[in-house]
């Protein structure tokens, strides 16, 4: 913990008491957990503290936590709410400086607890730890905590419409007769209210949030259409992540639906029952009064639809959305082309990793709401760009190191209670590690993260051959791509547990681990290395020998198989295992083939025919037009990355998914050719390799060492550097 706490957590009685739940194991070690108590589910409770101020403030700061959310006013006014998921042992909380909420006289802070239940990779839930934390300080002066004064109440109106996703949200089903009118206020009468309860702290280490709270606003509607006697279609323009809200006037007990999706069906009404797994449709019942809705988790969604009976008036002016995300400078990073297919592509991604850039980086925002290891490969390198921010980055490289408290081998999803282990992406968490420091050159983070990644390598010796290859790795799914169609008929069944024999891609990528490693060695100075290079070479010709095909010189996809698939030849030129005689029949079988891959999977196809000198093809594929490409996004009406290239091509595909992000590292380290020469961006790297087609392109982002500036017109480029920053020899 980093500070003293004066508070104590405070709990409902109902659970107090109850012995918490370690849902943290192994995915595939048969752990049952007890079944939990439905009445403790989906459960939000309202919070309230009311104190007297004898003279204004000048500084306030409040530390506020909550298992496993919180939404905070002080005096009727929203503050902010949180905190990121955490793992008991470094479980975050929020400070916020609050003098401009606070009055002389009477003053109330009011918190809207919600705990989900659920075993999910949206919270970290389902282990019976709920409460409230909150301590304010005026002045340097202690001057409210929470204890047993404070008064709490259940916020009744929140009942459940059903479980969607994969058990990621509950639907709301909000009764406004049950709602507690004014409850946020000072001069509200709380008397009827219970006491909190004291309670342990559950084993919660507390830590100080190491990034910002989201940022939280409204948005207005693009377009209002009115539906005749039904009701009214909304349209924000574009995919974003929030609530609906509006305000309405009806009889008692008269119900409005709310549809909310992220199209429109051919009939042009809101596809509400997505194409990702979540039917976005919630009552909601009035009180015979003006009501105000207030829904409380998010959504990810373009379009609402608002559905009235006969004697219920809406209010149009008043429809509009609570959007949430992570903080995002909209001037950090910009990008303007003399191409609209590329500027399109560009937006897309940008808003796919805006919106995808919650408390954590998320892998959708609707279906799972979860932060993947292997997604983040990519999510990563592109927030780094458009935000010029690395502290997400930074947060998210030590969710999945306190992961390997479960495994050390690390788990795919961090933080949450779903166990999940995916070999694939725990070979890229060193990359990922490389990549934050090549643009943060934060060593000391380096240092400190470096004994993970060896412990991770350590993890996979017990399936080490004695060629040093992997075989049968089968504590963790060997994903290759994902989805299933997409592996480009990958010649290896890839089964839970995986089955006999040994494949390319996940040797591959322990190839790539290994590199990663070493290379942070150098960075870190240590001279014993955890890969000697001896046993980097070794592994090299014992993988040339297990997948190379000698009459083709391409590298086939499991030992005995004589399919080369996309994948199997990809990771190997990006890694440096194929040898400079090989890479023709390399790179031709990748021209051929294109992006016959996932999203996900396309990033490092364009890396490899990038590090291959082949900067014309990725530029070529990133702006195509064809079934497999952003191009086909843009054609389908996306306003963020999709997770498949098109909407069909999955069978639950989510229309935000900032796995689809590479075009934007992509084209501004070998397109515009700009990249880190040195740790934290000292030195700079120039090599454009702008094709002839563009007629120009202006480019802005901003740095560790400072904003950069690239343009290109009438075939001049112009670069401005940040003082102190000079351009690699």
């Amino acid at each position: 913990m980093d500070k003293q706490w004066s508070a104590a957590w405070v709990t409902e009685p109902i659970f107090a008491g109850l012995q918490p739940i370690d849902p943290f194991h192994k995915e595939m070690d048969g752990t049952e957990l007890p079944p939990h108590q439905e009445e403790l589910k989906n459960r939000h409770t309202l919070a309230r503290k009311t104190f007297q101020l004898n003279e204004t403030v000048n500084h306030a700061v409040l530390d506020i936590s909550a298992d496993d959310y919180y939404k905070l006013y002080i005096n009727g006014q929203f503050v902010g709410q949180g905190p990121a998921q955490g793992p008991i042992g470094h479980y975050p909380y929020n400070r916020y400086e609050v003098s401009g909420f606070l009055h002389k006289g009477v003053n109330v802070i009011a918190v809207h607890v919600y705990y989900q239940g659920l075993i999910c990779r949206a919270y970290n839930s389902g282990d019976y730890r709920h409460g409230l934390i909150a301590e304010l300080t005026a002045d340097g002066r202690p001057t409210v905590a929470t204890d047993s004064s404070w008064k709490l109440h259940p916020a009744e109106e929140y009942a459940s419409g059903g479980i969607i996703g994969y058990d990621t949200q509950y639907l709301e089903q909000i009764d406004n007769r049950l709602k507690q009118l004014g409850w946020k206020e000072p001069g509200f009468d709380d008397s009827a209210w219970y006491g909190a309860v004291e309670a342990a702290d559950g084993q919660r280490r507390l830590f100080l949030q190491s990034t910002p709270p989201l940022a939280v606003y409204g948005m207005k509607p693009r377009r209002i259409d009115s539906l005749g006697e039904e009701g009214f279609l909304i349209d924000f323009g574009e995919e974003i992540t929030g609530q609906f809200t509006m305000k309405a006037r009806g009889g008692e007990g008269h119900v409005v639906e709310i549809r909310c999706g992220e199209e429109l069906l051919d009939d042009g009404r809101v596809r509400y029952d997505m194409r990702c797994n979540c039917a976005y449709r919630e009552l909601w019942t009035l009180s015979g009064k003006e009501d105000e809705l207030e829904l409380y988790d998010y959504k990810a969604f373009r379009y609402a639809e608002v559905l009235a009976p006969s004697g219920v008036t809406l209010y149009p002016d008043s429809f509009g959305a609570v959007v949430r995300h992570y903080p995002l400078d909209e001037d950090a990073c910009s990008f303007e082309s003399s191409d609209p297919m590329l500027n399109a592509i560009w937006s897309i991604c940008r808003n796919g990793v805006k919106y995808g850039a919650q408390e954590n980086y998320v892998d959708c925002p609707s279906r799972e709401k979860g932060q993947y290891l292997g997604d983040n490969t990519v999510i990563t390198h592109a927030h780094a760009y458009l935000s010029g921010d690395l502290r997400l980055f930074r947060k998210s490289l030590h969710d999945f190191a306190l992961s390997a408290a479960t495994c050390p081998g690390l788990m795919a999803v961090a933080p949450g209670h779903l166990m999940q282990e995916i070999a694939d992406f725990s070979f890229q968490w060193p990359m990922q590690l490389l990549e934050y420091y090549r643009q943060s050159g934060d060593l000391e983070f380096v240092r400190d993260m470096h004994p993970v990644a060896v412990a991770m390598l350590h993890h996979f010796d017990k399936y080490r051959r004695e060629d040093g290859l992997l075989a049968e790795v089968a504590d963790k799914w060997n994903l290759v791509d994902w989805p299933v169609g997409m592996r480009d008929d990958y010649a290896f069944p890839l089964n839970k547990p995986v089955g006999p024999g040994c494949h390319n891609v996940i040797n591959a990528f322990y190839y790539g681990a290994m590199i990663a490693v070493r290379d942070l060695e150098d960075v870190l100075g240590i001279a014993d290395r955890t890969v000697p290079e001896e046993r980097l070479a070794s592994f090299r010709r014992s993988f040339r020998k297990a997948f190379r095909s000698v009459e083709t010189m391409l590298f086939v996809d499991a030992e005995g198989s004589r399919h080369a698939s996309l994948h199997a030849n990809a990771l190997p030129l990006l890694f440096g295992l194929t040898a400079e005689e090989d890479r023709p029949a390399a790179v031709d079988l990748l021209r051929a083939k294109r992006l016959s891959c996932g999203v996900y999977f396309s990033y490092f196809v364009l890396k490899a025919l990038a590090a291959a000198g082949e900067h014309k093809l990725v530029y070529e594929l990133i702006r195509a037009e064809d079934l497999h490409s952003w191009g086909n996004m843009v054609k389908e009406g996306a306003t963020t990355c999709f997770e498949a290239w098109s909407k069909e091509l999955k069978w639950n595909t989510s229309l935000c998914h900032p796995w689809a992000s590479a075009p934007i590292p992509l084209l501004i380290e070998e397109i515009v050719g700009l990249k880190p020469a040195s740790p934290g961006w000292q030195t700079v790297s120039f090599q454009p390799r702008l094709p002839e087609a563009l007629e120009h392109i202006e480019l802005a982002f901003r740095t560790p060492a400072g904003r950069i500036l690239f343009s290109y017109k009438d075939g001049k480029t112009g670069l401005t550097l940040p003082e102190g920053v000079r351009l690699a020899d």
